[in-house]
């Protein structure tokens, strides 16, 4: 295994030329524009397409054109950024065509700030433009994960014919970590893309990518359609991780970067002998609601940390089916909660430190 120090949007970009992309339509928005000015560079000495365009509108646009030819394609934003992009968004979920899509978070709302956030969570899970219908949503923790699921991002989108988005906030855009770009991602069955307007009409009838329905029956064949894809992705391809939830007696739930940062809280907890767990979704959409359902019976309180005012509560409340009860921890504007802030709301929540 060998391993490069790289920064994250850099990586990031280089896993997407490692996973076959072959077409990037984006626009500049800080804290992603390395992502782009390295495919700029790299995706030309590939043989690949680049193409900054005049604005995130065009930009998407040109990814469902791609995609509909049945090309690889990425773009990659950040958070007013990927709002602009979701009448095109919801264009392609409802063309069923795949592609990655690269939300590097920074605060909000509107140009918010640049630093990093995780305010788009409701965004993310919520699909974000108009109609039924959802994007397979990852959230990495870690560079290393980061580069491991844009590259298994591309097969995902094309086994369900859907848009991934690959949620990270500026913390991971911006920082340096070894990562392996070579590291094996699981093998997805994929078929031939006989679906594409490709230009090939041998032994098939001619492709058409649409997404307008104007008989109310075949819209609602169709969206019951996508909705069953959807209860597909539920059912079978909910990701999350459990840590250190043996004899655990209270939990964090947290993803991406502050879930590291929570590694580093159940430490400081450990020393004063607490005993603190972590639930950390990695799928945001389809949620892990079945995590929860193997939370110990030792644990009598959770309490959820993250990067926003609140967004991914709804979700813990439901996948918690009022069994345990929730307390919130949460930093915005682009401030980074630290390690002892959460360690100081767990002994609130538990009422004091306790000592082995």
């Amino acid at each position: 295994m060998s391993k490069v120090l790289m920064k994250g949007n850099e990586a990031m970009a280089l896993a997407a030329i490692k996973a076959g992309c072959e077409a990037f339509y984006g626009y500049p928005i800080t804290p992603q524009n390395e992502l782009p000015e390295y495919l700029s560079k790299h995706m030309a000495l590939n043989g690949r397409v680049f193409v900054q365009a005049e604005s995130e509108v065009a930009a998407i646009n040109m990814v469902y054109g791609a995609a509909g030819a049945g090309a690889r394609v990425l773009t990659s934003s950040s958070s007013p950024g990927i709002a602009l992009k979701q009448e095109g968004i919801s264009y392609m979920a409802g063309s069923e065509l795949p592609a990655v899509i690269i939300n590097v978070m920074r605060g909000g709302p509107g140009l918010g700030g640049i630093q990093p956030s995780q305010s788009d969570y409701k965004q993310i899970t919520r699909g974000g433009g108009n109609g039924d219908y959802y994007l397979y949503a990852l959230a990495p923790e870690t560079l290393q994960e980061a580069v491991d699921l844009i590259k298994e991002a591309f097969d995902i989108a094309d086994y369900f014919r859907n848009p991934v988005m690959i949620a990270v906030d500026g913390l991971i855009g911006q920082m340096m970590e070894p990562v392996d770009l070579d590291n094996k991602i699981p093998a997805w069955d994929l078929k031939p893309k006989i679906w594409a307007a490709d230009g090939n009409r041998e032994n098939r009838e001619r492709n058409i990518i649409n997404s307008l329905y104007l008989d109310p029956a075949d819209l609602e064949k169709h969206n019951f359609h996508l909705k069953a894809k959807y209860d597909e992705m539920r059912k079978n391809h909910q990701r999350y991780e459990l840590v250190n939830m043996e004899n655990a007696e209270i939990a964090i739930v947290a993803y991406g970067s502050v879930s590291r940062i929570a590694r580093s809280a159940i430490e400081i907890l450990a020393e004063k002998g607490i005993k603190c767990g972590i639930v950390r979704p990695i799928t945001l959409f389809p949620y892990p609601i079945n995590a929860f359902r193997e939370i110990p019976a030792s644990v009598k309180n959770l309490l959820v940390v993250e990067m926003s005012t609140g967004q991914m509560l709804e979700d813990v409340k439901i996948a918690n089916e009022c069994r345990l009860p929730i307390d919130f921890f949460g930093r915005v504007g682009g401030i980074i909660p630290e390690a002892s802030e959460i360690v100081e709301k767990v002994l609130e929540i538990i009422g004091g430190e306790k000592h082995e």
